[in-house]
């Protein structure tokens, strides 16, 4: 059955790879399967992701970048992490309603993806889900983030390129970004640029990144776009270009590779030690000595030890 879906993803059939992505989003038992069929064909695609605060105009960036890539005949998959509801935990669906224009298009799909309470701007399984896409054969895979400011750093673990999205007006909200998500930033992006005030956010950032240390010798550049319009986004495209050749040839793009396995190892290696834990001491144990903690009776650490020793 896993094989026959996986059969109809790759020849283009939406609805499995729908499907096959909800299996591995939801962590079902035939994730792994899927995965492991489906790992050695990663590592081809082209992974961009798209970061910054919330009203920098990401989706709709994000939305011109998938018809410039269109239009050099690539396929093209947007990733597009949403806030979770706090009711009921699914996303909200904003840039899907947003990318409606583009929905008919064969060789673009779009997926929203539940944060559920994930910090970092992405979603748990975010990585495995854009594993599926590079090994079903979408050639550029562009992922936007929750869009939650100074922690959103977990997309470098992700992509190969990371664009910061600002606008101007943000005022102090530049000044807060830029002790997280600025550090691990490629490209710099002014979006909104017909605004007032984008000479100022320009020259903000450049002295933001003279004052600090860049974590490898490339220097992220500053562009400037109006996604409404299209204005800048052929440039925002050849700058991207431009950092994956120099990613490759510096040794970047392996470094993060490596980078994003070992966390995938490590956060798989977390969830299958506490599933491990839970079947031999039991859930009933696991609950009274988290009632316990809860009671003030037991302190954290020392459930950790009894629960490890049982």
């Amino acid at each position: 059955m896993t094989g026959d879906l996986l059969a109809r993803a790759r020849e283009g059939d939406k609805r499995a790879l729908a499907r096959v992505l909800s299996a591995v989003e939801n962590d079902e038992p035939r994730a792994a399967d899927i995965l492991r069929e489906l790992y050695p064909k990663t590592g081809r695609a082209r992974i961009v992701g798209v970061t910054g605060p919330p009203g920098g105009g990401k989706s709709t960036l994000v939305n011109r970048l998938a018809g410039a890539y269109r239009e050099q005949g690539e396929r093209v998959a947007i990733v597009a992490v949403d806030p979770s509801s706090p009711f009921s935990g699914g996303a909200l669906l904003g840039d899907r309603i947003r990318m409606q224009e583009r929905a008919l298009d064969e060789g673009l799909f779009i997926r929203s993806m539940a944060s559920r309470g994930h910090a970092g701007g992405l979603a748990r399984t975010t990585a495995r889900v854009v594993n599926v896409l590079d090994a079903i054969g979408y050639s550029v895979v562009l992922v936007e983030t929750v869009g939650v400011g100074q922690e959103e750093v977990d997309v470098v673990r992700v992509v190969d390129t990371v664009c910061l999205v600002t606008v101007p007006g943000l005022g102090d909200d530049i000044q807060a970004i830029k002790a997280g998500v600025l550090e691990i930033a490629d490209i710099l992006v002014v979006n909104k640029a017909d605004r007032p005030g984008a000479d100022e956010t320009a020259r903000d950032l450049a002295q933001m990144l003279t004052l600090g240390k860049l974590r490898t010798e490339w220097k992220p550049p500053i562009l400037r776009t109006v996604a409404a319009t299209g204005e800048g986004v052929p440039d925002l495209v050849s700058a991207i270009a431009r950092h994956a050749i120099w990613a490759g040839e510096s040794g970047e793009r392996d470094r993060r590779r490596r980078d994003a396995a070992r966390s995938e190892v490590e956060s798989l290696l977390r969830d299958g030690l506490v599933r491990r834990l839970r079947d031999r001491v039991g859930e009933d144990r696991v609950e009274r000595a988290v009632a316990r903690v809860a009671d003030r009776a037991l302190d954290p650490y020392a459930a950790v030890d009894e629960l490890l020793e049982d």
